[in-house]
């Protein structure tokens, strides 16, 4: 009998995509945590993904990391792929489509993360017909339990929409709205998670308050936070059926919304997506 050990490579599966190439111009925050799904989830091949940073020494660096090319130069980067993904600034947004327009072809999809920089803007910028879908990522992302809301430029397919949907599905969910409809999601999804970070230091204070240790205080305002969003979303029901579920008469709970309700904290958070959403709109109209 041989005693020599048989060993198996195992077989790495093909991209989800094998047939699309992806740039990413500009892998700041949000470039760098799409990029970095891109390659967990296999949605594209590291040979598939070419990417863009400012620095020299930050896109080698980045180069050794993700095992592919990284580099300073946008309009290279474009000229390889079916897809760009700009990833920077919105301010920056017509420098980076004045370099790469050469490379752009109506084939081509660009998808944007740029706040409130608009499709038509980037169509024009563009001087061809090429297909725009603007995104709005948010933070969680990076945990792969963000949202980001899509919209289509005029040239823009059905079939370019389905993929900018595949793509913006490995860092969280999605949905598709109208462009006059990105504004609001930007006051409520892009910024909202700052609020929630308010809310659950405001909970983790009051735990200490009422004499929590504060690391099991902010896990148990954080955990209610994270269940109770995972409630709305996985039974379907209604926030405020969830609401009653726990207040019972004459309980506890319907003591604390008294509080809630004479603190005017639910006034006070629709005053604050209203104005972060009329803030977007005035940086959509410079």
């Amino acid at each position: 009998m041989n005693d020599t050990a048989i060993s198996y490579e195992a077989a790495t599966p093909p991209p989800a995509m094998p047939h699309v190439r992806v740039a990413v111009l500009g892998t700041g925050k949000m470039g760098g945590i799409l990029l970095q799904a891109f390659l967990k989830n296999n949605l594209v091949a590291p040979d598939q993904l070419f990417a863009t940073v400012h620095h020299p020494e930050r896109a080698q660096a980045l180069s050794v990391q993700f095992g592919m090319e990284v580099s300073t130069d946008n309009l290279a980067a474009a000229s390889q792929a079916d897809i760009i993904l700009l990833g920077v600034k919105p301010t920056q947004v017509p420098d980076v489509l004045e370099q790469i327009r050469p490379a752009l072809a109506s084939g081509k999809l660009i998808l944007s993360i740029a706040a409130s920089v608009k499709t038509r803007a980037i169509e024009d910028a563009a001087g061809t017909e090429i297909g725009v879908i603007r995104a709005m990522p948010n933070t969680p992302s990076m945990l792969a339990a963000g949202v980001s809301a899509l919209c289509r430029g005029r040239f823009a397919t059905d079939e370019q929409m389905a993929i900018a949907q595949r793509i913006f599905q490995t860092v969280g969910r999605t949905v598709v709205v109208d462009e006059k409809h990105m504004d609001a999601v930007t006051g409520l999804s892009g910024s909202g998670p700052a609020f929630i970070y308010i809310i659950i230091e405001a909970l983790a204070e009051a735990g200490v308050n009422v004499g929590l240790p504060r690391d099991v205080a902010t896990m148990l305002a954080a955990q209610t936070t994270f269940g109770s969003a995972k409630m709305v979303l996985e039974t379907g029901y209604h926030p405020a059926l969830l609401k009653d579920a726990v207040t019972t008469p004459a309980g506890c709970t319907v003591d604390g919304i008294l509080e809630l309700e004479e603190g005017g904290l639910r006034v006070t958070l629709i005053k604050a997506v209203k104005r972060a959403t009329m803030r977007a709109k005035e940086l959509a109209n410079g």
